[in-house]
């Protein structure tokens, strides 16, 4: 197998009728997804070169899903834009990604008008795409097809300023979905509740484990997500079973007071990732579904996906860290301490680094950055093995099972989404009056805290702020100094920033 759309072909062979994947408005079943995908692709390999990218800028939906599927026929790869985000930064990711076209829907159709009036791309409504299917040229695309064209370009928070591009090939996603459905049982009678934005890596699970294995994914609305009684009416009325979500949506249902409303019984696997789970969240979500089997998921996006699973085998107590746990099948997770060694000892801490098919191609059209985090093995000295070091430090426990500690630089997970702090600061200090701005994270309170020194006030800067950088980005809490701290060594002192009063 080469190409993620055998499984679609397959699925659609086996059960054509069967639902592959809703949203409140529309159903597509596997024949109408096959079907309208291959007429898309025809439409587009007539205007775009293979692995020349597709940009969608709209939100998750039947018809997104298709246009993705359509992209991946021509041998183009999709790259899903966030239509939340400032314009700035959505004509940073279009300067990098040099997209062949970009597609919208009618929904976003205006709003994508005045987002692109600065940029030299004009958007296509995709409801105006007016084609036939040719299999003849798709077959004479796939014949030429390779495992490691890329699939998609999924961009995350860059230290720069400028987003990352990570780039991931079609043998990446069989390789792990392949031994994600198996290690977790999916099976085609499981009613999958999407959670994640497909610019996210997470939703990469739903999708490719509903296709490979015949079930039905389920698209939830964003807005769900704050609102519990509609969000657990939706979930009882599809009769889900499966939730692969960020934890922050998970915490969302049990401190809202979700389960108290209704229950969705039908709930047998629960697997979350993105942030450290705390036990007494998830306690609570065991209280009311019991007999669900729990998974906690590490591994960043240059991975795809996940890396290292732990089924939750026993309670934990509030104050216990649950175990990252251990490598999927085909994939290396080890420790290296800063001389390169690889720790072997439980306790001793060292960086995570990752070996196997499943790393991503690299940062999209950024060579320099992919060499600094993908790189030769250095405990391979005998031939090339690339290595992706991950930034996060951690331990093994004396039972062999990876420990998550924290991050070696000052990238973050907030609200399920990897945050570079040097974004935010570069924003920040873009914006008149700034004339300094330093961010830390208090990982206890799951609050950014931003220090700057400036002219305005704090207001005016949180104002400023939600211009320029997505909401999840903007900080919780200000504070304004005569002066940064700093250490001897020249640089902000960031210890000291996190002390002081009112930071913790």
């Amino acid at each position: 197998m080469k190409n993620v759309l055998e499984w679609l072909e397959a699925t659609a062979k086996r059960v054509p009728d069967k639902p592959a994947v809703c949203d409140v408005e529309s159903t597509l079943t596997y024949a109408q997804l096959e079907a309208e995908a291959r007429r898309i692709g025809t439409w587009l390999a007539s205007r775009v070169q293979p692995h020349v990218p597709v940009a969608l800028y709209m939100e998750k939906s039947t018809e997104c899903l298709a246009l993705m599927l359509g992209a991946t026929y021509a041998r183009c790869p999709y790259s899903v834009i966030d239509v939340r985000q400032p314009a700035n930064r959505v004509a940073s990711i279009l300067d990098t990604l040099q997209p062949g076209i970009v597609l919208t829907d009618a929904r976003n159709a205006e709003h994508a008008a005045e987002m692109f009036t600065e940029t030299p791309y004009e958007p296509v409504l995709a409801s105006s795409i007016d084609a036939v299917a040719d299999d003849g040229a798709i077959a004479r695309l796939r014949a030429e097809a390779l495992d490691t064209d890329p699939l998609y370009v999924n961009f995350t928070s860059g230290s720069t300023g400028t987003p990352k591009g990570v780039c991931v090939a079609h043998r990446s996603v069989i390789d792990f979905i392949g031994c994600f459905t198996d290690t977790f049982g999916f099976t085609q009678d499981d009613e999958i509740a999407n959670q994640a934005p497909f610019d996210f890596d997470v939703s990469v699970k739903d999708l490719y484990s509903g296709m490979r294995v015949g079930a039905t994914v389920h698209l939830i609305p964003r807005e769900y997500f704050s609102q519990p009684a509609l969000l657990m009416d939706y979930l009882v009325e599809r009769r889900v079973t499966v939730c692969t979500w960020a934890v922050s949506a998970m915490c969302f249902v049990s401190i809202m007071g979700g389960f108290e409303y209704k229950v969705p019984e039908t709930i047998s696997k629960v697997l979350f990732s993105g942030e450290v789970m705390p036990p007494k969240q998830l306690a609570k979500w065991k209280k009311y579904l019991p007999h669900a089997m729990y998974v906690n998921l590490y591994g960043p996006t240059e991975v795809t996906c996940n890396c290292t699973y732990h089924i939750v085998d026993r309670d934990y107590a509030k104050d216990e860290t649950i175990p990252a746990g251990r490598a999927f099948d085909n994939e290396r997770v080890f420790l290296l301490d800063e001389d390169d060694r690889e720790v072997t000892e439980a306790g001793e801490q060292g960086e995570v680094c990752v070996c196997g098919t499943c790393l991503a191609l690299g940062y999209y059209n950024a060579p320099e950055r992919t060499a600094k985090a993908f790189m030769q093995n250095p405990l391979n000295t005998r031939t090339i093995e690339m290595m992706y070091r991950t930034g996060d430090i951690a331990t093994w426990t004396e039972e062999g099972e990876l420990m998550y500690v924290g991050r070696k630089d000052h990238q973050i997970k907030h609200l399920g989404q990897r945050i570079e702090l040097g974004e935010i600061e570069t924003a920040a200090q873009a914006l008149d009056g700034i004339t300094r701005a330093c961010c830390v994270y208090n990982a206890r309170k799951k609050r950014i805290l931003m220090f700057y020194t400036g002219s305005i006030g704090s207001d005016e800067l949180l104002e400023g702020m939600r211009a320029v950088v997505p909401q999840y980005m903007v900080p919780s809490k200000v504070f304004q100094l005569d002066e940064m701290p700093m250490t001897k060594n020249g640089k902000v002192d960031r210890n000291a920033l996190a002390q002081m009063k009112g930071a913790n």
